[in-house]
């Protein structure tokens, strides 16, 4: 009995131990409007500070709001990222209703170091301008990775 025990404790930690984390960083080199991260639903995350989450981030957008962007965005360039042990993405969209309005940004760091795209833009080259231009989505497999969004780098 107290062997069982042991080995469910230990499997219990070992499962603790592995569990993802994942931050999406914010970085507002503006000067002007609010760096705004949502999750599905449209709840409201983070306005600045680092959001960190123990699990998947899921269907994130992140812009920065300057007076004229929606409640989602619209509007705006939008950056919209999964964040998953093993299969993390993130992208930049200007498929209407978004729009160019600042330079934006992203990379991967804790993993897949350096991996990321800018749209320094209203041409950005490696935007959605289409649901199915694919080509503009940056994969990661690392576990536990993390996301630093800026606009006006």
């Amino acid at each position: 009995m107290f062997t069982l025990f042991k080995l469910m404790s230990l499997a219990s930690l070992a499962a603790i131990a592995s569990a993802e984390t994942h931050t999406i960083v914010l970085v507002n080199n503006c000067g002007f409007g609010t760096p705004t991260l949502l999750l599905p639903g449209n709840d409201l995350v983070s306005t600045g500070a680092p959001f960190t989450v123990n699990g998947p981030i899921r269907g994130a957008i992140a812009y920065l709001q300057t007076g004229g962007c929606g409640e989602n965005g619209e509007g705006c360039t939008l950056v919209e990222a999964t964040l998953l042990d093993g299969g993390s993405a993130a992208d930049i969209s200007l498929i209407p209703p978004h729009a160019f309005s600042v330079t934006s940004g992203f990379g991967f760091f804790d993993g897949c170091d350096g991996a990321g795209t800018d749209c320094t833009n209203s041409g950005c080259p490696m935007a959605f301008r289409q649901p199915d231009d694919t080509f503009a989505i940056v994969g990661c497999g690392a576990p536990s990775v993390n996301l630093a969004i800026t606009f006006c780098d």
